[in-house]
């Protein structure tokens, strides 16, 4: 009786401990949107300090690239072609692949293909001789220990495994500090703003700002407002207040969930598909990904058996 005194005990401290945390900062963030207020800080240095806070509560999974959205390079292709796959892509670290997208070998650089600008040279390429070795994280990781991760390890890409082990997308160090710092644009960014990604099953991360019409173009939807033009002032507006990151709203068919919001606008949402009358048509590679899922799921109860 006295154990279970004890650990009924230990359960009601941590419970406390956890909520007391949950008040204090809400309450630093408080006395910050207050000291900004006043111009003791800036609105910069507070958007940042609400990234920090975000990082370190929010998943890989929230801000991953999707499986879907991935240029990955297939590992028996030529120099040539992985040229003009990095031309075409802009990026400057590519996934290699052996025959299907859950079979990673390894990562390439484009600045290792440099090496290879003549015919000589590429008669000699080898792809294992400037292939680097692939990390891979699970989408549960949280964003403040991945970021420690990569600057321990200096590695700058992650490749994101779901449950069953297959590739679910990646997740660059960029991604991670864009959620401090705010967007960092290059010179390939204006051509490659992908407003509306999908993430999963019935589910996209869409950007706050992304207009109505082309949500609703998109979705085959009619979410309309008189006043608002984005989809982020739309959810604003519904919940009645600038919403912070974890606030949900069903509206129509859609259920919105805010991922990332600082103190004047929402950043990222989780978009979940409610019925079958919004269905989009699921892409080959998701399909490939479903029924793979579907065996692992029949393995596992098998092996239960």
């Amino acid at each position: 009786m006295k154990k279970n005194k004890d650990k009924a005990g230990w359960f009601a401290s941590l419970k406390d401990r956890l909520f007391k945390q949950r008040d204090d900062r809400a309450q630093l963030m408080q006395h910050l949107r207050d000291a900004q207020r006043k111009g003791t800080i800036n609105l910069e240095a507070l958007m940042m300090i609400e990234g920090v806070f975000q990082v370190a509560e929010m998943r890989v999974r929230d801000i991953m690239v999707p499986r879907s959205h991935l240029v990955v390079v297939q590992e028996d292709l030529g120099v040539e072609d992985m040229l003009s796959i990095v031309a075409n892509s802009g990026h400057s670290r590519f996934p290699v692949v052996d025959e299907s997208l859950d079979e990673v070998v390894g990562i390439l650089l484009a600045k290792d293909l440099t090496h290879y600008h003549d015919e000589k040279s590429r008669d000699d390429f080898e792809i294992k001789d400037i292939l680097r070795s692939a990390v891979f994280v699970p989408e549960s990781k949280r964003l403040n220990v991945l970021l420690k991760d990569f600057r321990e390890s200096r590695n700058h890409m992650a490749m994101v495994i779901d449950e069953y082990g297959g590739v679910a997308g990646l997740i660059t160090i960029e991604d991670v500090l864009e959620q401090i710092v705010g967007e960092i644009d290059d010179e390939h960014d204006a051509a490659d703003i992908t407003n509306i990604r999908r993430s999963g099953f019935q589910r996209y991360s869409v950007r706050g700002l992304t207009p109505l019409d082309d949500f609703n173009q998109y979705f085959d939807s009619k979410l309309t407002h008189k006043k608002f033009e984005t989809i982020a002032g739309l959810v604003t507006f519904q919940l009645g207040h600038l919403p912070e990151r974890g606030e949900e709203v069903t509206i129509e068919n859609f259920h919105f969930k805010v991922i990332s919001a600082n103190s004047r606008r929402i950043n990222n949402i989780q978009v979940s598909l409610l019925s079958d009358d919004v269905n989009l048509p699921i892409t080959e590679d998701e399909s490939d990904r479903l029924n793979a899922n579907k065996k692992g799921r029949a393995h596992t109860a098998s092996d239960n058996e």
